[in-house]
């Protein structure tokens, strides 16, 4: 029973190491993921620090005025900063 136990100690080990690799490089990629929140909300990950949330409705309202949003930056350009 002591070398099915380390056995799989060492399967859960290397499984650990492995997810911690993933999220690392995910994190460190500017890749963008996408979660559902516990209140229902869609959360995008990898924008910054902390997830930008909405509820289904307000995304629908922002690409709905894309166009506008786009035009707002282009005009803005000089105000804004890039990180």
């Amino acid at each position: 029973m002591s070398e099915d136990l380390q056995a799989e100690l060492d399967r859960l080990k290397a499984e650990n190491e492995k997810l911690k690799t993933e999220n690392t490089k995910k994190k460190n990629s500017g890749e963008l993921s996408f979660k559902v929140s516990a209140k229902g909300a869609v959360s995008v990950y990898g924008m910054g620090r902390f997830p930008v949330t909405l509820y289904k409705e307000q995304w629908l309202r922002l690409f709905d005025r894309i166009d506008d949003l786009k035009v707002f930056i282009t005009e803005n350009d000089s105000e804004l900063t890039t990180k």
